[in-house]
């Protein structure tokens, strides 16, 4: 009934329709760019449900967008591959216009889009998947000790420094 690739968001929100599906991350180019390729991995499952409810006193359409599952990235402690969980959870207000979209986002916690007629859903879920993505992916303890580079000429160690305080000196004769 409703096209994942065209979505009719008001007309989906006024339906209080629901999809669901699964995707898998090589389908998603922006988030296999960032993720590790792990074909063990399950797809990840999503869930969108579309409502009519009330934002600052005007009837908007709002979807309820639901994403769970793993993605594998790299542990930027001990460059080794670390398996992340996933669970999305994010309202999404739909409001007529660019501006009246800035303008709403700006005074509510929930994120406001434009209204749209032909929503990719699936670059949606793309994008919040991307926004959920961990800046520093790392482990709370690395699986395996980090290597301790070791210095092949044991040089008696200079006080990097030591060279400005000849200079100072200098300066004062």
């Amino acid at each position: 009934m409703f096209d994942i690739s065209a979505l009719d968001v008001v007309a989906f929100a006024a339906h209080k329709g629901s999809l669901q599906g699964t995707v898998s991350r090589s389908d998603l180019q922006r988030l296999s760019a960032l993720t590790l390729p792990q074909p063990a991995l399950s797809p990840l499952a999503w869930q969108v449900q579309g409502s009519m409810g009330v934002l600052r006193g005007t009837q908007q359409a709002c979807l309820h967008v639901q994403i769970q599952g793993l993605l594998a990235m790299t542990c930027q402690r001990c460059l080794g591959p670390i398996d992340l969980p996933v669970n999305v959870e994010r309202r999404l207000w739909f409001v007529p216009g660019e501006e009246a979209a800035e303008q709403e986002d700006t005074l509510t916690e929930d994120d406001v889009l434009p209204t749209s007629t032909a929503l990719d859903l699936l670059e949606l879920i793309e994008d919040e998947l991307v926004l959920d993505l961990p800046w520093v992916p790392r482990h709370e303890v690395c699986p395996a000790p980090l290597p301790v580079p070791q210095d092949p000429s044991p040089e008696v160690s200079v006080h990097p420094f030591a060279s400005l305080a000849l200079l100072k000196k200098q300066d004062k004769t």
